[in-house]
């Protein structure tokens, strides 16, 4: 017996275990056309072999659609300018996608007359949270198909096993059934030995950062250029959003940067464990920094630093295009549009440490924050200002409470 009545469902296909079963499932479970959509992100793969597949397997049509630049000017950059950061240590590598990839889906079900969309999203992960809220937001009374949530199957082994079945091919195996997610500013792993939050992840698990123990004996500098809180020039050359997250990501991957294990708490509510590489990330992040702490005002930076957790948790969370992350953006653009100049940075065995900042607009004063002799500062104006903001400390002690 059929499911509920959808004539057509566009699906967020990436060809991996999940999406590939899912366009034989829907259409023996739905008995509907099955539009299949593959946003390229920068996954550093050749995707024109998904059209055949995805035709093969019984999808009407596919869509393969290049939206790195995109992807980096409107996503990545906006969530760069707010530094921002999950739980202090993930660069929200996947959850930034999410909002983008959904967007599109949407953009082709209005263009194909669809009355659905679908992902494979497990049922106890974020992604299915981030797919669907971008969904709603966007068409509040779309369909949704989030077969993780109906079929039988229970886990990466059932599903290895039905593609076999039905002659689908897979590249995961049970020997090595990884999640993992790439585009151009991160990539993530879970699953397989990573449940296991005691165990260290396996050597072979690098792919965009070089293991530390084979990065270069040598440090290498880098200086990247800052205008109005965008990264637009890596060591002196000026390029596209997406052409210069990529060069960042081979100069600061070549060192071993921007690896990180952590466990993280979940949307839903779990704790997960992942490993994570975002060299370029990494780096435009501390550069960024950089280029804020001789541009920015103290009070706005600090007012901005109180709100960078509440975006990030509304990143991770999928809250993209939500009224409250589209305010907080405006006032975080606004702290941004004197965020101008270059920082230089040291790459060397993981680490990436600033070295170097100047900028045009800079409110660094040397004279001011001199050791040495100098007349702009009175040094006696220093006693009144530390009376003043003791007076109410004193007055605590006297009351004796």
């Amino acid at each position: 017996m059929l499911k509920q009545n959808i004539k057509k469902i566009v699906v967020a296909y990436s060809g991996g275990l999940d999406t590939s079963v899912i366009i034989q499932w829907l259409k023996e479970e739905y008995g509907c056309e099955v539009v299949a959509f593959t946003a390229d992100i920068g996954q550093g793969e050749e995707l024109e072999p998904l059209r055949e597949k995805a035709l093969k397997t019984g999808a009407s049509k596919i869509y393969i659609d290049d939206l790195r630049e995109e992807f980096v000017k409107d996503f990545v950059f906006p969530m760069l300018r707010a530094n921002a950061v999950y739980e202090g240590r993930y660069l929200l590598g996947t959850s930034i996608a999410r909002p983008l990839i959904a967007k599109r889906q949407i953009e082709i079900a209005e263009k194909e007359g669809a009355d659905a969309v679908g992902h494979g999203a497990t049922g106890k992960g974020n992604d299915q949270v981030r797919f669907e809220l971008t969904y709603f937001a966007l068409k509040p009374d779309v369909k949704v198909v989030a077969p993780w949530r109906e079929w039988s199957m229970k886990g990466r082994e059932e599903l290895i096993a039905y593609a076999q079945k039905h002659k689908i091919p897979v590249t995961a195996t049970k020997a090595k059934p990884f999640s993992t997610d790439r585009n151009l500013l991160h990539i993530s792993y879970e699953g397989g030995v990573l449940e296991d939050p005691w165990m260290e992840s396996t050597s072979d698990m690098y792919t965009m950062a070089v293991r530390v123990d084979q990065a270069p004996d040598k440090p290498e500098y880098v200086e990247v250029e800052y205008a109005a809180g965008n990264p637009v020039a890596v060591n002196g050359k000026r390029l596209s959003p997406a052409a210069l997250l990529a060069e960042a990501n081979r100069i600061a991957g070549s060192h071993g940067v921007g690896r990180v294990d952590l466990v993280e708490n979940r949307y839903v509510g779990m704790k997960s464990r992942g490993v994570y590489e975002t060299p370029g990330g990494a780096l435009l992040h501390a550069a960024h920094r950089a280029v804020e702490s001789i541009t920015m005002d103290r009070e706005v930076m600090h007012l901005r630093d109180g709100l960078v957790p509440r975006y990030a948790d509304m990143v991770y969370y999928g809250y993209w295009f939500s009224p409250e992350r589209t305010m907080l953006q405006a006032a975080i653009d606004e702290s941004q549009k004197n965020v101008t100049g270059t920082a230089r940075l040291k790459l060397y065995k993981g680490n990436c440490d600033t070295v170097g900042r100047k900028s045009p607009v800079s409110l660094y004063n040397s004279q001011l924050a001199t050791f040495e002799a100098e007349t702009v500062y009175d040094q006696k104006d220093a006693e009144g200002f530390i009376r003043l903001n003791a007076l109410r400390l004193r007055a605590e002690r006297k009351t004796g409470r």
